[in-house]
C-alpha cells in the first residue's frame, strides 16, 4: 500500500514510522530545512527526539510528489492520505485535495471560529468523497518507540475502515473500526479539555487522587451528553476513543493539555505556559468552541466551562475547583 503522512509534527512522524516498515510511506513536511535535517538525521529532533527512523520511510518537502505518491488512480483500498496537522490546518489541507481520494485527519478538535468537527469540515469542503478520522489513546512518543497501542478508525465509509486497518494494523499497533465518526471525534476534543481541568486539579496542592477520579468521572459524563446530543452514539464514549483517551491525556505525563493546566495552577499565565510547553495543545483552542456548541444545544459541562474562565483569565484555578464543589446536590445519572 502507498500511504502519504501530510504534516511532520510528533502524531503525524509516529504514525508515518509505525506504517513504513510495511508499506511504502511518504512523510510530507512543510518546511524544507526541516525536511533535510529530519531526512539526513534519519529522525525527528524536534519532536521526537532520539527515535530513530525506519530505513523505509521516505521523507519529502515537496507537496506535489507526495500527493501523486498516494493518488487515488492506484488500485481501490491500495493509497491512503493521512492529514496529520493541528485542526486549524484541516480545512486547508482538505481543500487542496481536488480528486477523489480516500482521506483520514489525526487532528482532534472543534474548528475556532466555526466550530465544527472535522467530519462537518470535510462535509462543507470535500462533500460526498470517503473520509475518516483516526482516534484513541496514543502518545506520539510511544507509538514511535513501538510500544504497545490500541487505535480506532471511524468513517462511515467501511472501505476507508479496511484500508486504515489493512495500513496500520501491526504487532504493536492494533486497530479497530467504527462507523460513529461524530462520538470518535467528540472524545478525541472534549478529553483535551478536560486534560486541562485535570492538570490544574493535580496542581493544586489542597486536591488529591479522590478530586481527580470524581472530575474524571464527571467529565466523562460531560463528554456523553455533548456527544449524543450532536448525534453520537453513548457506546462510543465508553471506548478507545472516549474513555480511553480520556484517562491517558488527563493522566499521562506525556500530555501536552494536562502539562498546560499544571503551569496555569502554578501561577503561569496562559500565553506563558504556551511558551513553556513550546507544543500545541488542542485543548486550548477547543476549550470555548466545545462550550458554544453545549450550549447552543442546552447541553450542561460545568467542568469545561470552568476550564474556558480559567484560560480567559476570569477565574483562579482555585475559584475554578471551589465553584464546581460548590454546585447543588443532584442524581449522579441526571442529565446535568
Amino acid at each position: 500500500m502507498k500511504i502519504t503522512v501530510l504534516g511532520a509534527g510528533a502524531w503525524g512522524t509516529a504514525l508515518a514510522m509505525a506504517a513504513a516498515p510495511r508499506h511504502d510511506t511518504l512523510l510530507w513536511v512543510r518546511d524544507p530545512a526541516q525536511a533535510a535535517a529530519m531526512a539526513a538525521e534519519r529522525c525527528n529532533q524536534r519532536y521526537l527526539v532520539g527515535v530513530k527512523f525506519p530505513d523505509a520511510l521516505r521523507i519529502t518537502a515537496d507537496r506535489e510528489m507526495a500527493l501523486a505518491h498516494a493518488a487515488p488512480a492506484h488500485a481501490p483500498g491500495q493509497s491512503l492520505t493521512v492529514i496529520a496537522t493541528p485542526m486549524a490546518g484541516l480545512r486547508e489541507q482538505l481543500a487542496s485535495l481536488g480528486d477523489s481520494r480516500a482521506v483520514l485527519w489525526l487532528c482532534k478538535g472543534f474548528e475556532a471560529g466555526t466550530g465544527a468537527l472535522g467530519h462537518e469540515v470535510a462535509q462543507a469542503v470535500r462533500p460526498q468523497r470517503a473520509c475518516g478520522v483516526l482516534s484513541g489513546p496514543s502518545f506520539a512518543l510511544e507509538v514511535a518507540r513501538g510500544q504497545p497501542t490500541a487505535l480506532v478508525a471511524a468513517s462511515e465509509d467501511p472501505r476507508l475502515v479496511a484500508c486504515a486497518v489493512q495500513a496500520f494494523h501491526s504487532d504493536t499497533l492494533r486497530l479497530y473500526g467504527a462507523s460513529d465518526m461524530v462520538g470518535v471525534e467528540v472524545g478525541g476534543a472534549v478529553k483535551n479539555v478536560l486534560a486541562i481541568a485535570t492538570g490544574i486539579l493535580d496542581g493544586l496542592p489542597q486536591a488529591g487522587l479522590n478530586a481527580r477520579a470524581a472530575l474524571i468521572t464527571r467529565g466523562l459524563a460531560e463528554m456523553t451528553r455533548l456527544g449524543m446530543a450532536l448525534g453520537g452514539r453513548a457506546e462510543t464514549f465508553m471506548g478507545l476513543s472516549g474513555l480511553g483517551d480520556l484517562v491517558l491525556t488527563a493522566t499521562g505525563d506525556l500530555s501536552r493539555n494536562r502539562k498546560v493546566g499544571l503551569l496555569l495552577a502554578a501561577g503561569q499565565p496562559l500565553d506563558d505556559a504556551l511558551h513553556t510547553l513550546g507544543h500545541v495543545a488542542e485543548g486550548v483552542p477547543a476549550a470555548a468552541m466545545v462550550l458554544a456548541r453545549a450550549q447552543a444545544l442546552q447541553v450542561d459541562m460545568p467542568i469545561t466551562e470552568a476550564v474556558v474562565q480559567v484560560l480567559q483569565g476570569r477565574l483562579s484555578p482555585p475559584d475554578a475547583i471551589a465553584r464546581l464543589m460548590s454546585r447543588q446536590a443532584r442524581p449522579e445519572n441526571a442529565a446535568a
